[in-house]
Formats: structure tokens, sequence, C-alpha cells
């Protein structure tokens, strides 16, 4: 089987969701458990952005010791500095050099003819190899650049020193049998292509990311660019868990495998998810909450028959445990501690703690906790919560029929801010009450409830979005009572802003960028 190497991106091209803003913190847990993955290669971030983002980079780099660390820069000097400098204490740095090729990003956004782009590429390469072992250089928007000047600039990116070239699908725009041909074409055509590793990273605008990298492997990619989840700018990148199950269920048409951990899938879709704020589809392939459900009576007489019937893939190859084992108020803090283990997550004593005592308010409100109510609290648990306001009081009345909300929040310094506010039912007048509170205005762009479990006495979990000057920020609460969850979400999300405001007030920029 030919080796397929990972370069995962969701914390740079992945952050660069609408909303989603990780604190270091945050990138430094996601880091761990892509390396316990196994991913090959982590992007940390785009350290020339902010000062923060430097030391974002320069943590993941400094605990990850099993998988390259990759930061992203522009085709100038300035950049490259600013990754050598983040990338210090990487056990393998990469510098990751990106410059767009096609006509259209030539002549509106760079402004460059072809020989200018050539020589800035080159001389970025040749700069950024007095440091750096490893260079991968990316050609933005190669599936829309003419395959001629592709054969140019792969060609001098290999003479002036690049151990990894990358040619993505930036907008979306390629299909399947197209996008194959220029990887074969490439390999062909350009001699010395076998001195380094051919790389791809799609975009899934119109919805063929994970197609289009399977098409680039199939015609000779050593190396898939992608996020967990397939999260990142506008529809997202190829999502990585697809790519690594389509090679491992159908490996007598790709003879050809990624060195993942497949059992540790699920739980790195669970924590970007939960990190990010992001949602994960429920029908979504390989993680969706349905992607093993049967419902159909057809279905589930031929799954109790022979279960590949209708599952081509086991739920335990992605590390989704079959056990229903069920907790309850007598349970210990011993069979929670071997639980969580059983479901594949590794505690801290602290950890275990503060999941232990919210595992005890949880069954004082529902008789039975299942393997998702414990799930749901590990991630709570694991989700870094941004200081700021936090909600110490609520009350809801409905006078003349009316829902009037009382809110009382507190700040670190313990200063009390309260309001009560009437609106057009409960929810409406809970956000007036916090921005009421707080002095201040949010506008609410998405507000979503799931349940984590089955039942009445349920856990919910709340999801808003809310923008502010521009910006967009998350928040996510989870609670049996769903007006306790909206108002943990909606705070989450203003502590966010203010958060995310006060790094920029102190120098960083609001860079993003996508390949």
């Amino acid at each position: 089987m030919r080796k397929i190497h990972v370069f995962d991106t969701t914390l740079r091209d992945g952050e660069q969701s609408p909303g989603v803003h990780l604190t270091t913190d945050e990138k430094v847990k996601i880091a761990l458990q892509l390396e316990k993955l196994g991913v090959d290669r982590i992007e940390a971030g785009f350290p020339a952005s902010s000062p923060g983002e430097i030391v974002s980079v320069r943590e993941v780099s400094r605990v990850v010791k099993n998988a390259s660390i990759a930061a992203l820069s522009r085709a100038n000097q300035k950049d490259i500095e600013a990754a050598r400098e983040a990338l210090k204490g990487a056990a393998t740095p990469c510098l990751h050099i990106v410059l767009a090729t096609s006509p259209i990003h030539r002549k509106y956004k760079l402004n460059m003819t072809k020989e200018q782009v050539l020589e800035a590429a080159e001389s970025s390469i040749r700069y950024g190899k007095k440091y750096f072992n490893e260079i991968e250089f990316s050609c933005e928007d190669a599936s829309r650049t003419e395959i001629e000047f592709l054969y140019e600039i792969v060609r001098m990116a290999i003479r002036a020193g690049a151990t990894v070239v990358n040619l993505p699908d930036t907008v979306g725009y390629a299909s399947p049998e197209t996008f194959g041909r220029m990887f074969k074409q490439i390999k062909e055509n350009v001699t010395g292509i076998e001195k380094i590793l051919l790389s791809t990273h799609c975009h899934n605008d119109l919805g063929m990311a994970t197609a289009n990298t399977l098409a680039a492997i199939y015609n000779g990619v050593d190396q898939i660019e992608g996020t967990i989840n397939g999260i990142g700018e506008r529809a997202g990148n190829t999502a990585i868990e697809e790519v690594a199950l389509a090679l491992e269920t159908r490996s007598d048409v790709y003879q050809a495998k990624t060195s993942l951990v497949l059992k540790e899938i699920y739980a790195t879709s669970r924590m970007v998810s939960k990190m990010t704020g992001m949602m994960v589809q429920r029908n979504k392939a390989i993680v969706g909450d349905h992607a093993f459900s049967h419902e159909s009576g057809i279905h589930q007489d031929g799954m109790l028959k022979e279960p590949t019937t209708y599952e081509i893939i086991r739920p335990d190859t992605i590390g989704i445990a079959s056990s229903t084992l069920v907790l309850g108020k007598h349970s210990g803090r011993h069979a929670l501690k071997e639980k969580i283990k059983s479901m594949g997550f590794d505690l801290s004593k602290d950890e275990l703690t503060a999941v232990f005592h919210e595992f005890k308010n949880l069954v004082d409100k529902k008789k039975y906790v299942v393997d998702e109510d414990i799930r749901a609290l590990v991630d709570q648990q694991m989700v870094h919560d941004t200081e700021g306001f936090s909600l110490t009081d609520i009350s809801i009345a409905y006078p003349n029929q009316q829902a009037e909300v009382s809110v009382t929040l507190e700040d670190n310094n313990h200063n009390v801010y309260d309001a009560t506010v009437q609106g057009n039912g409960a929810i409406d007048a809970l956000f007036q009450a916090i921005d009421q509170a707080l002095d201040t205005s949010f506008a609410l762009e998405d507000y979503t409830i799931r349940s984590n479990t089955a039942g009445k006495d349920a856990l919910g979990e709340v999801y808003v979005v809310l923008e502010k000057d521009g910006k967009e920020v998350q928040g996510r609460g989870i609670d049996t009572d769903i007006i306790k969850a909206s108002a943990q979400a909606y705070i989450k999300a203003i502590n966010r802003y203010y958060e995310n405001r006060e790094k920029q007030s102190v120098g960083s920029s609001d860079y993003s960028f996508t390949i």
C-alpha cells in the first residue's frame, strides 16, 4: 500500500470559519489530539497575522513532538521571519509558503506577471531554505492555472529547494476528472517530481472536496490536506476523516492508505466541534450522529442478520463505543472514571473532579445518565471558557401572559450586573436582559438547540452566533434547563467577543488566508 501523508490545517484554515476563534489553550489541546490521531503534519497557524498567533504556534510547537508543525507564510521575508520565530521549538518545523498562480489572481489580486510570480516564489523559497529543511510551496488557485505555467513553477520550486509542492483547488472549482488529470500531467511532465511530496488541498464550494482529493490520490498525489469535520472558509475543506475511511474501505481501488489511528477519529471530531462551536451535521459522513443509525424496518432486519448488509464501516473502527452502560446517582467516582476511560478520554485528576461534580448535579436532574451525557460533560470540561462575565441568577415570570426575565451576572472582579426585561417569549426577553445588564447590544445571527440524548430529561445543547461591528462570535451552553443553557451560550459568545477585541487592541491584525 502506498503511504498517503496527512497535513491537517484545522488550526489554521479551519479556524478561518466565520465566528471561530480558538484560544492558545484550545489550539494546544486540539493539536495534542491530532498528534494522538496520527497526522503527519499540523499547520498550527499564520504567525504574521498577529503577535497572539505567534504565541499559539510556539506553544503547539513546544508540546507536539510526534508530528511535524507547519506555519503559513506569504512569499515575503517578513512573513517568513514571523514563522521562523513561531516554529523555534518545533521538533520538525515546516515553512509553508503560498503564492497565487492563476490568471485571475495574477491580474486582480497580485497585479503581477508570470515572470514576477516566478521570481517572488523562487526568492521566498531560497530565503526560507536558509532556516528550514522542510519547505512546502503552494500554488494558490492551481486548479484555475494554465497547465504549462504549473509545469514551470513546479520545476522552479523543486530547483529552489521545496520539499513539498501543493496544488490546491482553492475555490472548489475543479471536477474529479479535470483535477485528477492535472496531477497525472504534472507527474508525467515535470522532471524531478519524484524528489518531492506532491500535495493537494481542496475546498468544498461545489461539494466535491473529498471526491477531488481522492481523484488526486488516484493520480499519484503523496499528501492530502484538510480539516477535521471539513470545517474552513466558505463551504469548508476536505474532511480528513472521509478520505481516510474511503482509502481504508476501498483499498481495492486506491491501493493507498494513511497512517491515522482510525479509532481516534470520533473523539477528535467531537473535540473540534465543541471547541470551535461548529455543530457536526447529523447525517455527516463518518462522524455524524446518524452515520450508524438505522430506522427503516428492512434495514434493521438486515442489520440484525448481518451488519455488513447496511454498514460498510464498523462503528468501533472510528472509536464509537458499542457499550450503552447506564450510570445513575449511586455510581461513584471510580465507575465514572472507568466509563470515561472506555470512551477514549484521558482526563487529569482535576478534570475528573470537575466532571464528577457536574455528573452528580446531572443525576439529581435526570434518572439515568447515558454515554452521550458523559461525553457532553467531558466535552464541556475540555472547552476553554473565556474569562469574563458569568451567570449567577436567572428567573422567569409571565405577568399578563408576557415573558419577563430577570438576570444577574458577575465579572471577574465580582462586580454585579442585573436587569429585568419583558420580551416576545422567554428567549427574546433573556437575551435582551443580558444585553441591558451589560449595556451592550448584539445581533443574534443563529440560535440552535439540540438534544444530546433521548427523553424528557435530556441534556439540551444550545449554540448561538452573535454579530457586532461586523465580527461574528459563537457560544455554547449545556444544561437540562434550555433557558439556562441559552443564557450560558449567549454570555460565552459575548466573552469571546470582548476577548478578541482586547487582543486586537494590543496590535494584532485581522488577517485570514485561504489556499
